[in-house]
C-alpha cells in the first residue's frame, strides 16, 4: 500500500508530517511528500492516522 498525495488539495499545513515524520515530508513548496514508494507494515496505522488528521483532506491510502 502507499500514500497519495492530492498536491492540488494540499496547502502544506504539516500535519501529517507532524504526526508520521518518517512517512511524510513537506518540500520547500509547501507539498506534503512521502519518504517511501510503500508504507511499511508497521507504519500503516501512523499513515491512517495522518490520512484521517489531514485538514484539506489531500491525502489517502492507495493499493
Amino acid at each position: 500500500m502507499k500514500v497519495v498525495v492530492d498536491q492540488d488539495r494540499c496547502v502544506g499545513n504539516g500535519v501529517c508530517e507532524s504526526i508520521a515524520g518518517d512517512l511524510f515530508v513537506v518540500d520547500d513548496d509547501a507539498i506534503a511528500r512521502p519518504r517511501h514508494d510503500e508504507i511499511p507494515a508497521d507504519r500503516y496505522e501512523s499513515a491512517l492516522e495522518a490520512v484521517e488528521s489531514c485538514p484539506s483532506q489531500a491525502l489517502r491510502i492507495s493499493e
